[in-house]
């Protein structure tokens, strides 16, 4: 099994790969998660048993580093003025109150990453189960929770 150059795979998934982490993490952040994707990958495209479906390698990669990104930020942080005496209760993410990519942000990673894949990229639950390493059934309802989810709130 012969791999196809780096350049090659960069050239033939490179939009869609910015595309599904632009749609993960925001505009703002998609860049550093694209460059740390493509870094990840370079280290292990020389052990990488099978070539068969590079497109969905890729964005298996590019979705796990959109996970670590927002894992990352819930875990920064955040300063403040003066430390209350007590702590208050645990505050929900931040909603852009009815604005629907702040709603999208808001959704659990998988979910998130589900409806990337699905209406971004127009993948297939064959592909997206592949990407995220479930089964279909599992991606479906994925998909599934996550639109439900984003109709009730939108509807608000």
């Amino acid at each position: 099994m012969t791999l196809p150059p780096f350049q090659k795979l960069i050239d033939a998934h490179g939009p869609d790969v910015h595309r599904l982490l632009v749609a993960s993490v925001g505009r703002l952040d998609a860049d550093d998660c694209y460059q740390e994707t493509w870094l990840a990958a370079l280290r292990a495209y020389p052990r990488l048993r099978d070539s068969s479906n590079l497109r969905s390698w890729i964005l298996t990669v590019a979705s796990r580093k959109a996970i670590d990104h927002v894992r990352r930020g819930r875990r920064q942080a955040i300063p403040v003025g003066e430390a209350p005496e007590r702590a208050g209760p645990a505050a929900a993410a931040p909603v852009d109150d009815g604005n629907l990519w702040g709603l999208v942000r808001a959704l659990p990673p998988k979910q998130r990453n589900a409806l990337a894949l699905r209406f971004v990229l127009d993948a297939g639950y064959d592909e997206i189960s592949a990407v995220m390493g479930t089964s279909e059934p599992a991606a479906r309802r994925n998909v599934h929770e996550g639109l439900k989810r984003l109709r009730t709130e939108y509807r608000r």
